[in-house]
């Protein structure tokens, strides 16, 4: 049986973007705050769970909510099963958005939405290629679950919790990064380095606040300064700023001087993608004499992690000849002259070295000034699967055949949920050349690579269950 996936795609073209862009206007970042025992990461990622089951229900398909946190839906019968996993929270959209990034827009032929690409667009791909695959009513020999999380974003909650109660699929992919492949992710774990409060008898530095998640190069950044005189600080930030690729902005605020600077945000899986906000700001401060806490945390920021993301400073430089380099984000700043400092740090490692060795790097910087190394309790070790897999090679044969393009497998930063599965990889859905604006405002999705994506998960699907 031929089968023209692009085309039965295309078909479904306007009922794809209709549900997707239900999904989009939830704001769906994770809230605490507002949470209660059905909806423990907030009510915007349980009404995104909520919003996707109720799709896959209205399509037939058997669906499963787990305790408001992770969910599936499944299809077919069999010994083996086959999982999708894909998550529908969302990063905070943070600022520099040109449109609301709740209200999905087309633009140029591009869905501009916070999640557009990360990752409820990709996910929404996947499962209209599975939905064609029911529709058509193609045999097939084993099952297939298609597992949503909402906590991707943060500490991965969702799925152990819902791996406690279910089982791991056998094998499978993510529609949560990149094609051709990844078959190789490093490790993740995440360090706060600790701060004493206080200042010096002069200048004083009140609160100092950059980043949103520790996943996430800062984009804005703000500090309040006393015992100075605004025209100074606007003379050297001036000054400072002129050759940087940097937004600087200072202005009097209640007897205080508030200066902010603007970056530019980027995953943390490569954080030379962006201009951190945070360092820059500690580099401007380190011209001003702070003392006692204060200025112990300004020279960490300013000294050991401004444009710094290999440890270079730190002297633990790392690579491996397979999955490339250790790197470091700077995620989160907070300072507060009564209470102290905290910098948060995200780490992603190869094989060959371990949180134990970047803890130690750490703390021996840590003690130059008189601060602290705590863990996060985050860990995931780095992730691998054979290219010689025959899971891999079909995925890289469809998206052969789909695109006319060599298929690859690569080795990321990022993590997905495919390192769940023992045999599990990341499949899509941004393409090559593509802009990546994941994590960044006007994140978009071109809908041409939505439809796309859509059709190869389409094809992909079946060749793993027929």
């Amino acid at each position: 049986m031929q089968i023209e996936w692009q085309k039965e795609i295309s078909q479904r073209k306007d009922a794809l973007l209709a549900d997707l862009t239900e999904m989009l206007k939830i704001e769906s970042v994770r809230n605490e705050k507002l949470g209660s025992k059905n909806a423990p990461f907030g009510p915007g990622p349980r009404a995104a769970l909520d919003k996707f089951l109720e799709i896959g229900k209205r399509d037939g398909f058997a669906v499963l909510n787990v305790d408001g946190v992770a969910g599936h839906l499944e299809y077919g019968t069999g010994i083996e099963t086959m999982g999708i996993l894909a998550h529908v929270d969302v990063m905070p959209a943070g600022k520099g958005w040109d449109t609301d990034p709740f209200e999905p827009i087309i633009k140029d032929g591009k869905l501009f939405a916070r999640g557009s690409s990360d990752d409820k667009g990709p996910g929404m791909a996947a499962y209209y290629g599975l939905k064609l695959i029911k529709e058509l009513g193609l045999p097939t020999s084993k099952k297939v679950r298609m597992i949503i999380g909402t906590d991707e974003e943060s500490g991965w909650r969702c799925m152990t919790h819902y791996f406690e109660k279910m089982p791991l699929p056998d094998f499978g992919f993510s529609p949560d990064a990149f094609f051709p492949l990844i078959n190789g992710e490093k490790g993740n774990v995440s360090f706060n380095v600790d701060f004493q409060g206080g200042n010096g008898a002069g200048a004083k530095l009140l609160d100092f606040s950059a980043g949103l998640r520790e996943n996430m190069v800062p984009r804005d950044a703000i500090a309040h300064i006393s015992g100075i005189e605004l025209k100074e600080i606007k003379e050297l930030l001036t000054e400072f700023a002129d050759d940087k690729p940097i937004e600087v902005e200072a202005l009097e605020q209640n007897e205080r001087i508030e200066i902010s600077v603007i970056g530019r945000a980027a995953h943390a899986q490569e954080p030379k993608n962006g201009e951190n906000a945070g360092t820059y700001l500690a580099l401007f401060l380190k011209q001003i004499e702070l003392g006692s806490g204060a200025e112990q945390f300004i020279d960490f920021a300013a000294d050991y992690l401004h444009e710094d993301s290999r440890m270079d400073n730190f002297g633990l430089h790392f690579s491996d000849k397979t999955m490339g380099d250790l790197t470091m984000n700077a995620g989160i700043f907070n300072f507060a002259a009564a209470q102290g400092g905290r910098v948060t740090l995200n780490f992603r490692f190869p094989k060959g070295i371990g949180a134990s060795q970047i803890e130690e790097a750490l703390a021996k910087v840590a003690t130059k000034v008189n601060a602290q190394v705590n863990t996060t309790g985050k860990l995931q070790e780095p992730h691998y699967v054979s290219i010689e897999d025959p899971l891999v090679k079909t995925l890289l044969g469809v998206y052969e055949r789909q695109t006319g393009n060599k298929g690859y497998g690569m080795v990321v930063g990022g993590g997905t949920y495919g390192r769940l599965m023992k045999r599990g990889v990341a499949f899509g859905a941004m393409f090559p050349g593509t802009p990546d604006t994941m994590h960044q405002a006007n994140e978009y999705m071109l809908i041409e690579d939505i439809l796309k994506a859509a059709a190869i998960y389409a094809e992909a699907i079946y060749e793993l269950i027929k």
